[in-house]
């Protein structure tokens, strides 16, 4: 059974770049008490010809068990709870490919969806993009009128303008009065000499 719910591999695609470390994760879904979870690289594409290299496998008896030809200081095999970890370090250009786990059964082989692990020299940057500063227009304006919110004076000054007012007119009073009281003083004055 390729690409079983059973075993869930994450991440689904990594990208590394040489001489780093990288760590698959493949967690069981089932609970076996005499589990046996190996892992397989292919190197190409899945195809009728490809082919599937043994890695290692973590057996919980024995613990971790690798393949012939693997370079044993580079791969690690343990289990964290139901997850099994697929530890690889110094990786090279050359490790790049599908990395599966799988547990055998009886009949069937059951094998995770895969990690596809690409090794390169250099991680690509996300560049800006460039812009062209091209020189704004000046645009003149008129300035607008601000338009302001709210009352346009403060309490107090409402308050001394008004009663600056009442003077006014009080003292404007006083004086319309007084001029009046003159101006018929006057005329009395002058009635006594032409009577």
């Amino acid at each position: 059974l390729h690409g079983s719910s059973v075993l869930q591999q994450t991440p689904a695609y990594i990208k590394v770049q040489t001489n780093k470390m990288v760590m698959l994760s493949c967690e069981a879904k089932i609970s076996l008490s005499n589990m046996r979870i190996y892992w397989l690289r292919q190197r190409q594409a899945p195809s009728s010809d490809s082919h599937h290299e043994f890695l290692a496998l973590w057996d919980s008896a024995k613990g971790t068990i690798h393949g012939e030809e693997v370079e044993q200081e580079k791969i690690a095999v343990f289990r964290d709870a139901s997850r099994f970890i697929l530890n690889l370090t110094s990786v090279k250009p050359e490790d790049s490919g599908i990395y599966f786990c799988m547990i055998v059964g009886s009949p069937e082989l059951t094998f995770g969806k895969g990690t596809q692990l690409s090794v390169v020299d250099f991680l690509p940057t996300t560049a800006q993009p460039t812009k062209k500063s091209t020189p704004k227009k000046r645009v003149c304006r008129l300035p607008r009128p601000e338009t302001q919110k709210g009352p346009l004076c403060s309490p107090i000054t409402l308050g001394l303008l008004v009663a600056g007012v009442l003077v006014l007119l009080v003292s404007l009073g006083v004086a319309i009065h007084l001029c009046c009281r003159r101006r018929r003083a006057r005329l009395r004055f002058m009635k006594q000499f032409y009577k």
